[in-house]
């Protein structure tokens, strides 16, 4: 961990390794695929993903819809770095920009955003910074606008809560917990969300992963 974010993995040093061990170790392919499904990216909205990354889900996003406007937003300028290499490399147009989620409203600016994404963020975070960032979320969208996540949820068994120990000795058990408690909906409630949906829950190696829908009103 940095001393303002945690890094890809919990520690800077694993950054080259991140695409690989997410794939081993998330079933990534099956969650993202039903994320940017969820997602419905459509010609003409701006779409921003918050936690990017070195990129993969905004470049699916922007392969699925061309014309839509996709910005990414990450603290880490490295992993940014490999970000804007992958998207290039893809032949897709992203922007990326610097700053945490609860930077997203200032990011986005008065515009507004028609969705926001994010995946394998929320669970690294604070509990005080999930709730700043995803106040920020609701801040950013237009009104009706959607906010969608993968993110590590509640670990529904012994099995899937002994998986996720994997994430908690790499990321911390003080900020992960939460999330395994089921933290994400209450949060999103607490902060001005409506039409809150866990709509999949995705048993994986490290623990389930859930996808989660809600409305700015």
């Amino acid at each position: 961990m940095t001393a303002t974010f945690t890094p890809a993995l919990g520690h800077s040093w694993l950054s080259d390794v991140y695409d690989p061990a997410i794939a081993l170790l998330t079933r990534e392919r099956v969650w993202r695929c039903a994320l940017v499904e969820a997602l419905d990216p459509r010609a003409g909205e701006r779409i921003v993903d918050v936690g990017c990354g070195t990129g993969t889900l905004a470049a699916l996003i922007k392969e699925r819809a061309p014309a839509s406007q996709v910005l990414g937003i990450d603290p880490d300028e490295d992993i940014l770095d490999r970000a804007r290499a992958k998207t290039r490399s893809r032949g897709v147009d992203v922007d990326f920009a610097q700053g945490y989620a609860r930077d997203v409203g200032r990011i986005v600016g008065d515009a507004g955003a028609d969705k926001i994404v994010s995946s394998l963020v929320f669970h690294q975070l604070p509990l005080p910074e999930k709730r700043a960032g995803l106040a920020a979320c609701l801040r950013a969208l237009k009104p009706g606008g959607r906010l969608h996540i993968a993110d590590y949820g509640l670990q529904r068994t012994a099995a899937m809560r002994t998986a996720f120990r994997i994430i908690q000795a790499l990321d911390g058990h003080a900020d992960t917990q939460p999330n395994a408690d089921g933290v994400i909906p209450v949060l999103l409630a607490e902060v001005g969300f409506t039409e809150i949906e866990e709509t999949t829950v995705f048993p994986t190696p490290t623990g389930s992963i859930s996808l989660y829908r809600a409305v700015r009103p």
